[in-house]
């Protein structure tokens, strides 16, 4: 029998179809630190993880059973991929399952924050039967995003689900992207319940700095850079539009956090739309505790439907590697 370790967790759906094919799926969690024995006490044949778990040289080297690493979600940061797989170990993940889920949370905080939701939020609680036409007016500046430039840096999977949500808003994009040259967007329109009309649009990459430089809006969509280095750090805050606003729902890191507060302060970056953080799980403090930032907890993908997606797709390839090995 197939012995899964599922760490930070599997649907229901997933872990039920592992089941029908005989496979036993634990969903416990394990600490980090017991990790190499308990795997080794058990004997498992795969470890599924989300972001939490890490797989590094350590664990990979210390559990022979394992021949499978599997990874819920896009990015593998958290895993040694290379070393993992010159060992003859499987490493698979599901980059497509999450990308709209993604894409549309980083909307969300677009949306929070040109209408000021996240602060209107807070106060209209407490002060809103008391204050109520002083809240009125300090919200009543909000902005509209069509019209408006809406920079993607990262231009894979989620970054063209972006550009569709943004065309179909009306707004302009800007997108870059070392490896993609230009991308597709198809857009579907729904006359009725069965009409649907599809509008083909191709966009072109263009380089970070013209991007950094001619957006309202930056969205974030990459992997971290192998050097572990941000891409954005004080000398790009300084080629942007003064205003503008940056939403980080890819990795931690890839912004410098400590000039996005310096940045926020100054008011050369008006808002940020957080979902990552460089110390995960302990975010930096001052970041959190700004007036003009949106915040979530790591949860991009992490929609009833991805959730399935990912699951299912997961069960799939883990099926399919066991029986064809």
């Amino acid at each position: 029998m197939v012995k899964i370790l599922a760490n930070d967790g599997i649907e229901s759906s997933a872990k039920e179809m592992l089941a029908a094919h005989g496979y036993e799926v634990v969903t416990e969690k394990v600490p980090q630190e017991e990790l190499v024995k308990e795997i080794n006490d058990k004997k498992y044949d795969a470890i599924l993880v989300r972001s939490a778990t890490k797989v590094r040289k350590d664990l990979i080297d210390a559990c022979p059973s394992i021949k499978l690493i599997g990874r819920g979600g896009v990015g593998m940061d958290n895993i040694d991929v290379e070393y993992a797989r010159g060992k003859g170990i499987n490493v698979v993940n599901t980059p497509a399952a999450s990308s709209q889920s993604v894409a549309e949370l980083a909307f969300a905080h677009l949306f929070t924050l040109t209408r000021m939701l996240h602060d209107s939020n807070r106060f209209m609680p407490s002060e809103g039967s008391k204050n109520f036409p002083q809240l009125k007016k300090k919200y009543s500046k909000g902005i509209e995003v069509s019209g408006k430039t809406l920079g993607i840096v990262g231009f894979g999977r989620i970054g063209q689900k972006a550009a569709k949500m943004a065309l179909g808003l009306g707004m302009k994009v800007l997108a870059t992207d070392p490896v993609i040259p230009e991308a597709t967007v198809d857009l579907e329109i729904f006359h009725s319940v069965d009409q649907t009309m599809k509008v083909s649009v191709v966009i072109k990459t263009v380089p970070l700095a013209e991007v950094i430089k001619n957006s309202d809006f930056i969205t974030f969509h990459i992997p971290m850079p192998k050097d572990k280095k941000p891409v954005i750090s004080a000398k790009e805050i300084a080629m942007m539009k003064d205003g503008v606003f940056l939403i980080n729902s890819a990795r931690g890191g890839i912004i410098d956090e400590k000039d996005l507060v310096e940045g926020l302060k100054s008011g050369k970056i008006a808002f940020a739309g957080m979902d990552v953080y460089m110390d995960e799980p302990t975010p930096n403090t001052e970041l959190l505790m700004l007036p003009n930032v949106s915040l979530t907890p790591h949860v991009g993908g992490q929609t009833v439907e991805a959730q399935n997606r990912i699951g299912i797709e997961l069960a799939e390839k883990i099926i399919s590697h066991f029986n064809n090995n």
